[in-house]
């Protein structure tokens, strides 16, 4: 279909060829931070100019969990470790959270220079929703519609 859609759309003017489609943003991810905060003053104002910044919100991004363990069932983490996670509707999302102007020039230096903390950022798939729970858990998908296309980038 899209080869087809593509040889019938080969001799038209660029001015008469439709919009390519938008983004679907139909595979949530999950962006996982991980690591040792060191300041957590600093870090606490942080969180409070990403919630300020209403970036989640106009990309779908949402806490998935409390980055306070409730219990340590193998391994020691050094005093401070900290796992947060947020989930987006799709990669495009988080990448438009990550590379706004807003996050990158006005809240990420407020961790930086020097570092409030040591953290690794590593954005995931989430995993299918087993068929057992389909109906259970919810419907893993988002009911409403983000656009990171509408978040001022900085250059590359």
């Amino acid at each position: 279909m899209i080869a087809a859609l593509a040889l019938a759309l080969q001799g038209l003017p660029a001015a008469e060829l439709p919009p390519p489609p938008e983004s679907t943003c139909d595979q949530p991810v999950l962006m996982v931070v991980t690591g040792t905060t060191h300041d957590r003053e600093r870090m606490l104002a942080y969180a409070q100019a990403i919630a300020a910044s209403k970036l989640y919100e106009k990309l779908g991004g949402y806490y998935v969990n409390i980055p306070a363990p409730l219990a340590n069932f193998e391994g020691e983490a050094e005093d401070g470790h900290v796992t947060l996670i947020v989930r987006f509707p799709c990669l495009e999302n988080a990448r438009a959270f990550w590379c706004s102007r807003t996050y990158q020039e006005e809240i990420r230096p407020l961790r930086l220079d020097p570092s409030a903390g040591d953290y690794i950022v590593r954005v995931y798939p989430e995993a299918p929703l087993r068929e057992d729970l389909v109906g259970k858990v919810g419907d893993n998908g988002y009911l409403a519609e983000f656009y990171g296309a509408a978040i001022e980038q900085v250059e590359d």
